[in-house]
C-alpha cells in the first residue's frame, strides 16, 4: 500500500496499524502512515498570551453535576390533577463553589460530586415521596425537594466547598432552584 503524502505545511504521524479482514488468509498486518494536517498557529485578535493566569485570590470556581431519579408524589391541597398520585423522572442539578484547587488543579472531582449527589437521591428513587421523611409531614413539592436535597447534600462536602444551589427539574420544562 503506498504511503500517504503530507500536505504542504502538514505533519505526518506514523503508527496506525491495519490488519487484514476476516476470511483473508495469508494477509499480513500492514503499516500505514496517516497524514494529519495541523492548523497554523492563530495570530489574530484575542491571541492567547501563554500565561497560566494563576489564581491569586478574589475569584472562585463553580462546578455543576446532575443526576436523576424516578419517583411518584401527590400534592394534597393542590387544586388540580397533581393532587392525585403521579410520577416524574426528576432531574437534580447542584452547583458547588470554592476558591482552592487541589494538587491536581481540581476544585472537587466530578466523580465525587456525582457520587455524593447520587447518595442523597437514592433515598427517593422508585418511591412515593409522600412516604419518605420529611415528606411524610410536608408536601413533596419541587420547592421542598430542592431545599431538602440542599441541606442533606451540604453535609457530605468537605469544609472548603460551598453548595451554591440545587435545581430540581420536575419535567424538561419546569424547574425550581433553591439557594440559601
Amino acid at each position: 500500500m503506498p504511503a500517504l503524502q503530507a500536505p504542504a505545511g502538514g505533519h505526518v504521524m506514523e503508527g496506525s496499524t491495519v490488519e487484514g479482514g476476516a476470511g483473508e488468509p495469508g494477509r499480513d498486518t500492514v503499516r500505514e502512515t496517516c497524514a494529519v494536517q495541523r492548523n497554523a498557529p492563530y495570530d489574530g485578535p484575542g491571541k492567547l498570551s501563554g500565561s497560566m493566569h494563576l489564581h491569586v485570590g478574589g475569584g472562585h470556581y463553580e462546578l455543576t453535576v446532575r443526576d436523576r431519579f424516578d419517583a411518584a408524589h401527590a400534592l394534597p391541597g393542590y387544586d388540580g390533577p397533581c393532587q392525585y398520585l403521579h410520577g416524574h423522572t426528576w432531574e437534580v442539578e447542584v452547583t458547588i463553589a470554592g476558591q482552592h484547587l487541589d494538587e491536581v488543579g481540581m476544585l472537587y472531582d466530578f466523580k465525587d460530586a456525582k457520587r455524593d449527589l447520587h447518595g442523597v437521591l437514592e433515598n427517593f428513587d422508585h418511591r412515593c415521596l409522600n412516604d419518605v421523611p420529611p415528606f411524610d409531614e410536608i408536601n413533596p413539592t419541587a420547592e421542598h425537594l430542592a431545599r431538602v436535597v440542599f441541606y442533606e447534600l451540604e453535609k457530605t462536602f468537605p469544609a472548603h466547598l460551598s453548595l451554591m444551589e440545587v435545581a430540581v427539574w420536575e419535567s424538561p420544562a419546569a424547574k425550581v432552584v433553591y439557594r440559601p
